[in-house]
């Protein structure tokens, strides 16, 4: 097949891309237009879930993740939740996915590669910190990220049976992710974005519904943002906060906020009765709080995690939202990243909020949402003025009220995918240092 490639945006979008929009299709197995400095795609291996590859760390951390976000409807229309399978033995009663049991979710972790450290839940979902970043579990949706060398998408095949066991078929799945830094480091099947689609073609004879399309949006000779999705589909909207995620992923973080994510920048021990799993415990905290990490996400449920000997994720939830953090403090590929489901009508606030807190020489930030959530919206963040006029200002420096930092828009791209579904990705440079 051939690959299709050119300028495009999504009829739906509510404001026009700028000239600078590139946007491409892919629709074909040869993606060599892409241009992307990745590696040709490893030779498969047994893809069970005791196979895959094991690479030691090298150094530098692929800190941007890998998404991955599956919804579920029932196999069965006429069933309701009280026809599926339900737990109300602990604090609270979880229909759907959430009756997963943990050795199930351990199975799903465990073919991507990593494991759950802790979690927190709410009457609406449950929040996973991974050793490599975050796992969440609605009634009718997963929502997995995972960084570093991570296999996600081997967790696809996991995710069919265990749905079908409990009556659940996938109804729409979406797969993003940016470009890698360290390409050469990834593992089957995230050889490239081209294998990356091939293996999810590889399911079809599992689930027919994971027949869709790739699309890169952004420069293809910087930033830019891989997104596939499973068309022909419609996205079952029960108890699931899906009208928008938008991401926030900043480059060359502050070195002093770095230096805040470092293990050994806290006490180890504050007595000797602290136990090791308390001591994490209360680093973690003290590293969200030096960071104003929990300022970010105001009433919600918290559960921070650091690690040895640096690096840190949180996951926070709040009603049906949820918000992850994610950094990765090293030099020369420092990376913090910010996501979040609310429903919030103006984003700007809380997008200066989240740069001011970690100072990056630049950042990217995506967004993708339903015709229905850019409505409730207003404003779009990423969309507000022209490429020369688009600047975000944020405030540095305490000492000095007035000095504010400016990042400017070097780019915008925009898709429209799907029937309602609008993918949007911008990238930010600092323009000026702090004042």
């Amino acid at each position: 097949m051939n690959s299709s490639y050119g300028d495009s945006v999504g009829g739906s979008i509510p404001s026009p891309a700028p000239p600078d929009t590139v946007v491409a299709l892919l629709t074909g197995t040869d993606l060599s237009n892409l241009h992307e400095d990745e590696p040709q795609p490893q030779q498969p291996f047994d893809d069970d879930d005791y196979s895959g590859e094991i690479r030691e760390y090298t150094g530098a951390f692929e800190g941007p993740e890998k998404t991955l976000e599956v919804m579920f409807r029932r196999i069965n229309p006429a069933d309701d939740d009280s026809s599926l399978c339900s737990d109300s033995s602990g604090e609270f009663n979880r229909v759907g996915l959430r009756t997963l049991s943990r050795p199930d979710l351990d199975r799903i972790c465990a073919r991507a590669r990593c494991t759950i450290l802790s979690s927190v839940s709410n009457r609406y979902l449950d929040a996973y910190v991974l050793s490599e970043s975050s796992l969440f579990v609605y009634p009718y949706m997963v929502v997995l990220k995972t960084c570093g060398t991570t296999t996600l998408l081997r967790c696809v095949a996991v995710l069919i049976e265990l749905g079908r066991k409990i009556g659940l078929e996938i109804d729409w799945l979406g797969y993003n992710r940016k470009n890698f830094s360290f390409p050469g480091d990834q593992m089957f099947p995230h050889g490239s974005f081209h294998q990356e689609m091939e293996y999810l073609y590889s399911h079809r004879n599992l689930c027919e519904r994971l027949n869709g399309n790739g699309y890169t949006l952004g420069p293809v000779t910087s930033d830019h943002w891989f997104v596939f999705v499973a068309d022909h589909t419609k996205r079952y909207a029960e108890d699931n906060d899906t009208d928008r995620v938008l991401n926030i992923m900043m480059f060359d973080i502050d070195e002093t906020v770095a230096k805040k994510f470092y293990y050994d920048q806290y006490e180890a021990r504050i007595g000797p009765d602290e136990t090791e799993e308390e001591a994490t415990k209360r680093i973690s905290m003290e590293q969200t709080k030096s960071a104003g990490i929990d300022q970010l996400v105001p009433g919600a449920s918290i559960d921070p995690r650091a690690f040895e000997p640096c690096g840190y994720s949180m996951n926070a939830i709040l009603f049906r939202s949820y918000s992850t953090m994610h950094i990765t403090p090293e030099g020369g590929s420092s990376y913090a990243s910010f996501e979040t489901n609310q429903k919030v009508t103006n984003y700007t606030p809380l997008i200066s909020n989240v740069v001011r807190a970690f100072r990056p020489k630049r950042f990217v930030m995506t967004l993708m949402a339903d015709e229905g959530g850019l409505v409730q919206m207003g404003s779009n963040p990423l969309f507000e003025g022209s490429t020369s006029k688009s600047k975000i200002a944020v405030s540095f420096n305490k000492t000095k009220p007035g000095a504010k930092s400016t990042y400017k828009r070097s780019n915008l791209a925009s898709i429209q995918v799907e029937d309602d579904v609008c993918c949007m990705m911008g990238n930010w440079v600092l323009e000026d240092g702090p004042g």
